[in-house]
Parts: structure tokens; sequence; C-alpha cells
């Protein structure tokens, strides 16, 4: 206890009588309200002290009650524990990162083996015939992931059935319609030889092609889907030979057809497989074409590229990849005169990726729309010749 002469007055038995705990400046804070710290060096005692004071007595000879508790402890034991979470809280935290990760990677196992079986089956398209052994696999434990294990494999054997019916069907009538045709077809060039029923057997004749080699179509699409069709035997083929060849038969078509190949583009595959793809592309091409269309064949990135280039309306992007689905005729190709069954671009497809090439649709330089574009590995044997052979750009 001061008085206002900052001389002590009183004070508890450990405390000094001689000098007062705080300063005048010290002091004046104090009395605000403010908890004041003071070094104990000052007082004789080690570790700081928390020092607090109000005002007292009359207003004629006003006192000020200091009080003060050392906190040295306090402070002690705050760096102690700060000390000890910095050395063991991230040890802990680690411990439970790693214990968690083991238990949720323990529990979504399963989940992830469905996932990559569902890939699988994706990627193979097949849920049916040889690949039907390709089922989800269901976990050994009796819970509610085992349970949608069983249900989605229940689910696939029945979309399987379902489309083991639907291509056995085709297959069944593809096959006998072929019979019916033939006889039709030859009955009909019978009837042209000899003059008979004026112009309707070359009328007929059309449709009747035109059924038949939707017929072949469906057929080849059926053996690929059951995996029945024969390996493919890839030999050394010259592509710019034989796209040069594909391109010759289309001499007396509506628009023209011109050809830019090396004198030789060797590549390992099917000829007859390959022969079919291009004719396909061409016959697209010279379906949808303004004025021309344009064939080429050359090297790029290691890999034979045959290109068919036409200057008709074009397809949107949006477009391009479907286009390969079976079936799918765009409106402006549906017309009985100028579209075909949308199944041309499907085998396309199936016979170039069974040879281990892409096909796919992009925007041409100008004065062309649409390219068709075919890549196929190169065969060894002309590796030599990469670069020396590739034409200039349609």
């Amino acid at each position: 206890m001061v008085d206002a002469q900052q001389r002590v007055i009183g004070g508890s038995v450990t405390a000094d009588r001689l000098t007062p705990l705080l300063r005048p400046d010290e002091l004046a804070r104090a009395l605000t309200g403010q908890a004041v710290i003071v070094d104990g060096v000052r007082l004789g005692i080690s570790g700081p002290l928390r020092v607090r004071a109000i005002q007292a007595g009359p207003a004629a000879a006003p006192v000020s009650i200091m009080v003060g508790l050392p906190f040295g402890d306090v402070l002690a034991t705050r760096t102690a524990l700060r000390n000890a979470l910095l050395v063991t809280f991230p040890l802990l935290l680690g411990a439970l990162a790693l214990i968690a990760w083991r238990v949720i990677g323990w529990t979504l196992r399963p989940v992830e083996q469905l996932r990559a079986g569902a890939e699988k089956i994706s990627r193979t398209r097949r849920i049916s015939g040889p690949a039907r052994s390709e089922r989800l696999p269901v976990p050994p434990a009796a819970d509610e992931i085992r349970a949608l294990a069983v249900t989605l494999n229940e689910m696939l054997d029945r979309l399987g059935e379902a489309q083991e019916r639907q291509r056995s069907f085709v297959a069944d009538a593809a096959h006998e319609l072929r019979s019916p045709l033939t006889s039709i077809q030859a009955q009909l060039e019978v009837a042209q030889r000899l003059g008979e029923g004026g112009t309707l057997p070359a009328d007929l004749m059309v449709d009747v092609k035109r059924l038949s080699g939707l017929v072949e179509d469906l057929l080849l699409l059926a053996r690929a889907d059951a995996d029945t069709r024969p390996p493919a035997h890839p030999e050394p083929v010259d592509a710019a030979d034989l796209v040069s060849e594909v391109a010759k038969g289309y001499s007396d078509a509506r628009v023209s057809v011109t050809v830019a190949a090396p004198e030789r583009l060797m590549i390992m595959i099917d000829a007859e497989e390959l022969r079919r793809a291009v004719a396909n592309l061409i016959d697209n091409a010279v379906r949808h074409a303004g004025s021309g269309v344009a064939v080429a064949a050359f090297v790029e990135h290691d890999q034979a590229v045959i290109s068919i280039s036409d200057d008709g309306p074009g397809i949107a992007p949006e477009d391009r990849e479907r286009v390969f689905e079976r079936f799918t005729r765009l409106d402006d190709a549906r017309g009985r005169n100028s579209g075909g069954a949308g199944l041309g671009l499907a085998i396309v497809r199936e016979l170039i990726t069974r040879a281990g090439g892409t096909v796919r649709l992009t925007a041409a330089e100008p004065p062309w729309n649409l390219r068709a574009e075919v890549r196929v590995p190169l065969a060894e044997i002309s590796t030599s010749r990469c670069d020396t052979d590739r034409p200039s750009q349609l």
C-alpha cells in the first residue's frame, strides 16, 4: 500500500516495505484496470509477477493498494507443454493418418475391385460369349458391398443373355436371307440378259444388291461380336498400292477421286480387311462429296496414315464419334437413295481396330471439309523410307 507520494505505508509479510511494487508510470496504468507485468529481479525473486492496483481511502489522503502474484510456474508449465506438443503432435497426427489410411483402404478395397472389374468389362465391351466369365469380383465379407456385387453380376448376366439372343437373331436372320437374295439376284441377272421385264430387273437389282450388302455387313458384325470370326492374318501389304487399286474402282463415280501416295508404304495388316475399310470410307466420301474426293497415304509419327477427304457438307464435331456406332445415320443421310444402313463406319472401326490401328474423322484444310484418317502400324521393312515418301498436303 502506497500513499500519493509513492511511499510504502503498509504491506503483507512477504512484501518489501521499502520499495513499492510499481513505478509511478506502471501504477498509473494499473489504476486504469490493466494488469502490469513486473520483472521479479527488481524485488529479489525469480520469475515475473502479475500486478493489479486499485485506489482507496478518502479523497484528501488517497492510497493505492497493489496486489502481485508470481506466475513463473505457469510460464514454465506452458513452455513444457508446448515443447511436448511440438514433438508428439506430429507423430500422433502421422500415426492417426496412417491408421486412417489403412482402415479406409481396407474398407474401400472391395469397391476398387468392383471399379476395376467394371472398367475391364467396359473396355472389352463384351458381357456375353467367351468373355462372359468376366464378371465383377464378389468380396468374401457378407456386407452391403457383397450384395451390390452379386446384384450387379445378376444384372450383367441378364444383359448378356439379352445381347446373346439379339446377336443370334441378327446372325440367323442374315444367314437365312443370303440364299434367297442370291437366288433373286441370279434370276434378275438372267432376266436382264434375256431382256425380260423391261427396266424392272435393273431397278430391282439396285435394291437387291443393297440388301445383300446389308446382310453381309450384319453377318460380319455378328461374328465379330461373338468372337467366332477367324483371326486376322496380318502380312506385309503395300498400302500405297492397295489404296491406288481401290481408288481405280471409282473412275466412273459421280465425283472425281484422286490419289496421292508414295511409291511404297509397307504395313502389317490383312489386305482384304484393309481393302474393305478403305472402300467403305471412299463410298461415304463419294456419297456426300460436292465435286471431288482426295485419297492420300503417307507416314506420320512412325505410323502409316491413309486419309480420305471430301468437300461435302461435313459432320459436326459432336457427331464425329457417334457416326461410328452401328445403325447411326445423321438426318441428311436418311434418304433411301443417298444414305446407307449406318453400318459402314462401324465395320471400318471394327476392321482397323482388329489390325491394331485407329480411325477418326477430323476437319480438313480447304478446299476439303471433312477427312477420315486411318492410322495403322508400319511394317519393319518400310522404316528406311519413312520421311522421304510423304506426299504434299492435300
